[in-house]
């Protein structure tokens, strides 16, 4: 008899690969930690068999290394089209308070700050996934901030002759208080809305002080 329409195939569901696996890998580690983390954890969440795991990631430690990237990718991802963003600003003061207002938003969410926190509890164990980390995630994205402050340099908005020292001066403006709060201080809540934008316009009035054309901001 010929199945009704609409009616739901018969079969297993459709098992999980990849971004999605690595989504929910990352959730394993996550929850779980790396020691509490198991391939059949991850597998039995996948709806894949362990050994259609396996053949992909032979090891937890290539399963964890391959999370970790592709999360720093993703964010690396994310933030271009804000850098890029920024370099068409005619605005300089509001493109870059635009900016802070992102690195807020994404370096302070709770799924950085436990990933964060993830790669810092297993450093010891895994330096070189560490590493990567720091290198494809802070350091590429600094210098994209730094390429997009040569752009405006280059159209008379800022005055920068080491971009990257300006971007990593920046970026520490806008998130060293409340980054080391929510890292550091285990029972800091997050910072209220009204508070981060002050920081934010503090940041932008002191970079602009060191770096900003008066007549291309004020």
């Amino acid at each position: 008899m010929a199945a009704e329409a609409g009616s739901r195939p018969r079969g297993r569901p459709r098992g999980s690969g990849g971004a999605e696996l690595l989504a929910i890998a990352r959730e394993v580690f996550l929850t779980q930690g790396y020691p509490g983390a198991t391939m059949d954890q991850v597998a039995a969440q996948a709806r894949i068999s362990k050994q259609t795991l396996y053949r992909e990631y032979p090891s937890k430690e290539r399963l964890y290394a391959a999370v970790v990237r592709d999360w720093v990718d993703r964010g690396y991802d994310a933030m271009r089209p804000h850098t890029e963003a920024l370099t068409e600003s005619a605005d300089i003061r509001a493109g870059l308070l635009r900016l802070a207002h992102v690195l807020h938003s994404g370096v302070l969410s709770e799924p950085v700050l436990r990933m964060r926190s993830l790669v810092a509890t297993e450093s010891a164990r895994f330096p070189d996934v560490a590493a990567d980390y720091v290198e494809r995630s802070w350091t590429r994205n600094t210098q994209l901030l730094a390429d997009a402050l040569a752009a405006l340099a280059a159209r008379g908005l800022i005055k920068a002759e080491d971009t990257l020292a300006a971007a990593q001066q920046f970026t520490w403006l806008v998130l060293g208080d409340p980054l080391n709060r929510r890292t550091l201080a285990a029972q800091s809540a997050p910072a209220e809305d009204d508070e981060l934008a002050r920081q934010r316009e503090e940041a932008v009035t002191t970079f602009l002080s060191r770096y900003g054309h008066a007549s291309a901001w004020q």
